[in-house]
């Protein structure tokens, strides 16, 4: 299956925070299809597509889902992490809200420190205090950065949810009635 099964739910079922969440038919309904292509293809065999169907058919929950189609499709989308934001979960959004901190803190100490540098180097030889000015504000800078990581991620986490709600607003606006 080429496609990303898993962008193919509202709500991601690998998502702990959506398991306990009812299943709707259309969710049943790509599980039948990723079983319905296995078998077609010669990865399951009429017992273990009977037995998965059926089960598919009568789980209440998006947690009962993942699990009759793990060894069938890949857990992550196979593109790298500019992947759509619709197939992200919570989880994801959470991962790629720390890479962003870490990224901001490692940018703050190196500019602190590359201005420390040059302006502690022009400062040595032109002796005007003034030029300490840019590596103070980079001190400032890197201090906000190093002690709001909470912020930061938490901010980084609401502006990826904003984003994942216009993509999947844009993917059912483009989806055909049925």
């Amino acid at each position: 299956m080429s496609r990303d099964v898993w962008s193919s739910f509202q709500h991601d079922p690998r998502d702990p925070a959506n398991a306990p969440l009812r299943a709707a038919d259309v969710d049943r309904g790509v599980v039948q299809q990723v079983l319905t292509e296995a078998f077609a293809d010669g990865r399951l065999d009429r017992e273990e597509y009977d037995e998965r169907a059926t089960a598919a058919l009568q789980a209440r929950t998006l947690g009962e889902l993942p699990p009759l189609v793990a060894d069938l499709v890949p857990d992550r989308p196979l593109l790298p992490a500019a992947s759509p934001l619709a197939a992200a979960t919570s989880t994801d959004l959470a991962q790629r809200a720390q890479e962003k901190w870490v990224s901001e803190r490692r940018e703050a100490v190196f500019s602190f420190l590359g201005s420390v540098l040059l302006f502690g180097a022009l400062f040595l030889f032109i002796e005007v205090p003034w030029v300490l000015i840019v590596p103070l504000l980079a001190g400032l800078r890197m201090l906000r950065t190093l002690t709001s990581g909470d912020e930061i991620r938490a901010e980084e986490v609401r502006r990826l949810e904003k984003k994942r709600a216009k993509e999947l607003r844009a993917r059912d606006e483009q989806q055909p009635e049925s």
